[in-house]
């Protein structure tokens, strides 16, 4: 399977996920920006929105959005302990996180990362992501991950979006149980090869 992903972005979450299963993906780097392959060809015939994550099957379809993607991968490998199966409550609560991570955290970070985001806008979508990571805090007070007592793909789901705070100048000094999390998370070796797998594309686009 081919996992089409660009650095700093959701994707990270998949091919973290994919380490957890032990499911081999071949990476196949993007500039997300200009919407382009490393090849030069066009990132929309791949997936007509024009973003990553997208993950090419071996029968040759293609999935696109990372809670999506995330399912797929863990039902098809039977990854119960990431998302347990369907009908067990659990499940859904790992849903349930996902959504929120995509639909309200995720979607609070977006105006940071445009170029034609009003500056004076900036402080309240910062003030907005603010606001959701306070809550996240609040909640892992209480908590070493997001649902029950081990890692699930909603961990490297917000995993990989929470770290866009580092991106945007906003430290997570001020939530400590959050922060513990972040590092709890990042520890894991499936982060820890997914990060380096990134840090080595980022390496070669400087060097192009």
């Amino acid at each position: 399977m081919k996992l089409y992903l660009s650095p700093h972005t959701c994707a990270l979450a998949v091919d973290v996920v994919a380490r957890e299963i032990g499911v081999p993906l071949d990476l196949v780097w993007v500039d997300v920006r200009a919407k382009r392959l490393a090849d030069g060809s066009d990132l929309h015939r791949i997936n007509p929105k024009g973003q990553v994550p997208a993950l090419e099957t071996d029968d040759g379809q293609v999935l696109t959005e990372a809670a999506v993607i995330l399912q797929y991968l863990c039902d098809r490998h039977g990854a119960d302990a990431l998302l347990p199966r369907a009908l067990d409550m659990a499940r859904y609560r790992v849903l349930e996180w996902m959504n929120f991570l995509g639909s309200e955290l995720h979607k609070s970070f977006t105006p940071l990362f445009r170029a034609n985001t009003p500056p004076e806008y900036r402080p309240i979508a910062i003030e907005n992501v603010q606001r959701r990571l306070a809550w996240l805090d609040e909640v892992l007070a209480t908590r070493e991950f997001l649902h029950g007592e081990g890692f699930t793909a909603a961990d490297a789901h917000a995993y990989a979006v929470v770290s866009w705070a580092g991106l945007q100048a906003i430290p997570l000094g001020a939530w400590p149980h959050l922060q513990a999390y972040v590092q709890r998370i990042e520890a894991r070796p499936s982060v820890q090869a997914a990060r380096a797998a990134e840090r080595a594309e980022i390496a070669r686009r400087a060097s192009a």
